[in-house]
């Protein structure tokens, strides 16, 4: 994956206090909106799979609605097994209305 960020998304497009995937190089991103802030974390539960974006969201957590893992949005370290492995997490910038990602080294 290129070291340059990629614009993603609109800001329009994700409301606050809630996500949205999307793929970006081939890879599955959950993009979040926290009170205007964004974070960007893999899509995909490392527990098994599950579609996080499909989950719900509570202050900088969101969970997997399969089995309730949980992962901070900042930083894709799990906050609530039964995942124990981080998901990715991706730099975020915006750009006037763009949101553009580079995933973290």
């Amino acid at each position: 994956m290129s070291e340059e960020f990629v614009r993603v998304a609109e800001t329009k497009d994700i409301q606050s206090s809630s996500m949205k995937a999307y793929n970006m190089a081939g890879e599955k991103v959950c993009i979040v909106n926290v009170e205007g802030n964004y974070y960007a974390i893999g899509n995909i539960c490392t527990h098994l799979g599950g579609p996080l974006n499909e989950g719900t969201l509570d202050g900088y957590n969101v969970e997997c609605p399969w089995h309730g893992s949980k992962f901070d949005v900042r930083t894709g370290e799990p906050t609530k097994p039964p995942a124990r492995q981080p998901v990715p997490s991706y730099e975020v910038k915006v750009e006037g209305n763009n949101i553009l990602l580079r995933k973290h080294q």
